[in-house]
């Protein structure tokens, strides 16, 4: 039924409209990148109006009645069963929880040391201890590879070929091991449908794409028993850490800061980044803020919720590409995805009981396939990411699991 709907909206998009889609996604990434670079909201705001507007002609176009609003069309593309309300529900929790939150971990006077996280670490070593690392996750390297790009992605061109990417620095190790247990999560979901040429055999939703990778990224390896595991693994490879602690090193990678840029946030305060930006896109597809708004809008918002002053556009509402390619309703599936990997765990945790013991021996088995089991397999057997949550777990999306994890995490991490 959901490849027939999917094919029934498409097919309602004129090829006139779809051309001019098209056009203006490659005319307005250019001049986005552009902007970016010389600091420029105004030269790019009327492109970026027309993205807005083209975005909503093809909901519009889409939609199959004037009931559904043009803003859930737009959601549907990437997180169908997940409307407007529903998502500021979850967000609105979200967001009362960690703002007061994140304050009082900031004013902490006892914060982890960062000092293992620099240094001068070659990349070949690097890789070779990725590598380890993600194998032993479950990353089938038979059936993919492993390499570097300047910016990591997940290519699945049949569950039995699977390529990932990261990327490196040799001053900070943590963002390459991060970038490659994120892939990896995407790519052991992707490895784990059912090898046939259905869409019904594709993965369920862009936020359930999302709570794979960070349901390994951070409930695996921003856990305190995985640095018990991994810390000897990196050692091995990267002799500058080894005068650190894998208490050390867990504080390390979980340290809280203020961040002006998205993609560059710890795991506390990255979800008032999404928040943000999905406030900001709801408002003007409805009609409530003006693309000449938005700078100061995206400004109030970010020292609101983050305490941050921004200093200008480009750190700012420039910082992003998703708008000027018309992925509107893209950015609220990175927050689903989080709060859904959290759900996962408590509930393989309950299934698991020796989890961390698995974790800190380096025994991954049991819970990848758990996850096979609740989430893989299904594709996109179930109608939403609700659906399947609620026929694997017994309750829909429910954002108090990873606002418990965050707030017990956090206060104990950072002793407040």
């Amino acid at each position: 039924k959901r490849e027939k709907n999917d094919f029934q909206q498409n097919a309602r998009v004129s090829t006139e409209l779809a051309a001019r889609q098209a056009a203006l996604k490659a005319e307005a990434h250019g001049a986005w990148a552009q902007a970016r670079e010389t600091n420029n909201f105004a030269k790019f705001a009327p492109l970026l109006q027309k993205c807005f507007d083209t975005a909503k002609e093809v909901a519009e176009a889409k939609r199959e009645s004037s009931d559904i609003s043009h803003y859930t069309q737009m959601l549907d593309d990437y997180e169908m069963g997940m409307d407007p309300q529903r998502i500021n529900d979850v967000f609105d929790q979200i967001q009362t929880a960690l703002v007061p939150l994140i304050e009082k971990v900031l004013a902490s006077p006892t914060p982890p040391s960062t000092a293992a996280l620099q240094g001068t670490f070659p990349v070949k070593q690097q890789q070779e201890a990725n590598r380890a690392i993600v194998t032993a996750l479950g990353f089938d390297d038979a059936q993919g590879r492993i390499d570097v790009s300047v910016h990591p992605f997940t290519l699945s061109i049949s569950p039995r070929d699977v390529r990932i990417t990261s990327r490196f620095r040799e001053d900070e190790w943590y963002q390459g091991l991060a970038g490659t247990i994120h892939e990896g999560g995407h790519a052991m979901y992707e490895q784990n449908l059912a090898s046939s040429a259905l869409k019904l055999d594709t993965a369920l939703s862009m936020g359930m794409h999302e709570s794979q990778s960070l349901f390994w990224e951070r409930h695996v390896g921003l856990s305190q028993p995985f640095w018990t595991w991994a810390t000897p693994i990196l050692q091995k490879s990267l002799t500058e850490l080894q005068p650190y602690s894998s208490t050390e090193l867990y504080g390390a990678v979980n340290a809280v800061s203020q961040s002006l840029i998205r993609v560059e946030a710890d795991e506390l305060t990255y979800p008032l980044h999404v928040i943000l930006r999905y406030q900001l896109e709801r408002d003007v597809i409805e009609g409530k803020l003006s693309i000449s708004e938005m700078p100061a809008a995206w400004n109030q918002g970010m020292k609101a919720l983050l305490g941050v002053t921004v200093p200008n556009d480009t750190q700012g509402c420039l910082q992003d590409v998703h708008w000027s390619m018309m992925a509107i309703g893209y950015f609220p599936t990175y927050l689903i995805g989080s709060s859904t990997a959290a759900q996962l765990a408590h509930y393989c945790k309950l299934d698991i009981p020796d989890f961390d013991q698995k974790v800190a021996a380096g025994n991954f088995k049991e819970i990848k396939a758990w996850l096979t089991q609740k989430v893989h397999q299904h594709g996109k057997r179930y109608k939403s990411l609700d659906a399947l949550l609620e026929g694997e777990l017994g309750e829909p999306l429910n954002p108090q699991y990873f606002i418990d994890y965050l707030t017990e995490k956090y206060t104990e991490l950072y002793q407040c």
